[in-house]
């Protein structure tokens, strides 16, 4: 099986990816940020754990051969090829109320990419409790000394990519994300590509 879809800035995707399949994310023009879940496709509740991710590989920057565990410990996937090179599973996922806080009150009714996991989510059964830890492909969010998050240009150029293959079946939930108040997307959220394959 093969399939290759284009992500508009802002939209989102949802698939279970079997077993064995590849899924690469291609970052078409660069700088491109691309929030993710990931659930164990025959229990959501066991869904992607950065917390027991970065425990197990002792980084908490993603790239090729990390591991993506879940709630329960299992792999659910594994990165096995990535020409970006960092990925950041800290900083979440915008919504609505983030961008109130970190930007301006007027910010509220922007798009974000909590409102596009719950409208893709939605199609598989899940709800706002089930939204849980994401990881942000293509995004650079490096911690400071004293421990804080900064949102810093990205690092990614047009056509890098990473490519992760399912350990076991994994619906993946994808928001390509519209945040035009920091630089994570230059500040002009472009187009992802999505293949599928094996």
């Amino acid at each position: 099986m093969s399939y290759e879809v284009t992500v508009l800035a802002g939209d989102g995707w949802a698939q279970v990816v079997k077993q064995g399949q590849h899924l690469r994310i291609v970052d078409l023009e660069g700088n491109q940020a691309v929030d993710t879940l990931f659930y164990n496709a025959q229990d959501h509740a066991d869904h992607y754990s950065a917390v027991n991710t970065i425990a197990t590989q002792g980084n908490i920057y993603l790239t090729t051969g990390s591991k993506l565990l879940s709630a329960n410990g299992n792999v659910l996937m594994t990165i096995v090829d990535d020409t970006c090179g960092r990925h950041d599973t800290l900083g979440g996922a915008c919504s609505q109320e983030s961008n109130m806080v970190r930007y301006d009150i007027g910010k509220r009714y922007m798009h974000a990419c909590r409102q596009t996991f719950l409208k893709y989510g939605l199609q598989h059964g899940l709800d706002k409790r089930d939204l849980a830890h994401n990881i942000n492909f293509f995004m650079n969010v490096p911690v400071t000394p004293e421990g804080k998050l900064t949102f810093e240009d990205g690092i990614s150029e047009p056509g890098k990519y990473v490519e992760l293959r399912a350990e076991m079946d994994t619906l993946v939930l994808i928001s390509n994300c519209p945040q035009l108040n920091n630089p994570c997307n230059a500040y002009n959220p472009t187009p992802v590509k999505l293949m599928v394959w094996g």
